[in-house]
């Protein structure tokens, strides 16, 4: 496994430039709330999956998008890779102690969001 920007942390009196495009941590936030980042983070929330259990999980996400956006949460240390070399090979995916901190309160607005639209609205988000 690969170290992410978490263990590259800047020392206790330091502060990350947020608002710097050359920080790491602003790499980090970009690749988490990216279109499938939020999702994929969620999904691996309730067990590790395999490549194809997730694309099924996220509906509309292309094979490509979905390799990208896992291979950049995998560099960023959120979640992790493990290949067993059968044939084909199984490549198991899922959150990372650092992937968990991050991906529970991104579940947690999910999950306030959806108490609190009305069926009406889902309604008319589907025909709209």
């Amino acid at each position: 496994m690969t170290e992410g920007v978490q263990s590259r942390r800047a020392q206790a009196d330091e502060r990350y430039e947020v608002f710097h495009t050359d920080c790491p941590a602003r790499d980090v936030v970009d690749h988490v709330t990216s279109r499938w980042g939020v999702w994929v983070l969620i999904s691996l929330q309730g067990s590790d999956l395999r490549f194809y259990e997730l694309r099924e999980s996220i509906r509309g996400i292309s094979e490509k998008m979905l390799a990208q956006t896992l291979r950049a949460l995998v560099q960023d240390g959120l979640i992790w890779r493990e290949v067993e070399p059968t044939t084909p090979p199984k490549v198991t995916y899922g959150l990372t102690a650092f992937g968990r901190d991050v991906g529970e309160p991104l579940a947690e607005l999910f999950d306030r969001i959806t108490r609190r639209l009305s069926p009406r609205d889902v309604e008319q988000r589907g025909s709209g």
